[in-house]
């Protein structure tokens, strides 16, 4: 049985791209009593408010006309940008971040540390290179992929 994700996820990133954008993230989540369908969209200059209703609207209409009803209760449909830490759950978008400012979070402590925020230098087959300061020193630091559980754009202080 397919979640109700894998089931949505393509007729979803079919109508993101036919508004020229990119999907960059998906979830279905129960806040509270309430359950709640988010769809994260972007583009090149940065998704708009009209864009994310354009988008919302022929994603209603889509999901409303399935065949089979997949989503037991009733939900939110939300639409919006993934903002300026926008999740990097993809290798391609993790490899199109290099030159940008990353936050890795990891499965077990990594140089001693839980998490670490850095510019990606470079993705490799295994790892990533990560330039961190710590403490008052800039060191390169090499993650092995597997080590990651998060990762998503950082804003620097």
């Amino acid at each position: 049985m397919s979640t109700i994700i894998e089931q949505v996820q393509p007729i979803i990133e079919t109508i993101v791209e036919g508004h020229e954008c990119e999907l960059v993230d998906l979830e279905y989540v129960k806040e509270g009593p309430n359950w709640y369908l988010r769809i994260y969209a972007d583009n090149e200059t940065g998704i708009s408010l009209e864009e994310c209703a354009k988008i919302s609207e022929d994603v209603s209409e889509a999901l409303d006309n399935m065949e089979k009803d997949v989503f037991p209760k009733a939900y939110f449909l939300e639409v919006s940008s993934p903002g300026a830490e926008r999740p990097l759950k993809t290798e391609e978008a993790i490899i199109g971040a290099v030159g940008s400012y990353v936050h890795f979070d990891y499965y077990v402590p990594q140089y001693g540390e839980k998490f670490h925020e850095g510019t990606l230098v470079e993705v490799t087959d295994d790892s990533y290179i990560l330039d961190v300061m710590i403490k008052t020193r800039q060191k390169q630091l090499e993650i092995e992929k597997k080590s990651v559980s998060n990762a998503r754009l950082a804003i620097k202080f």
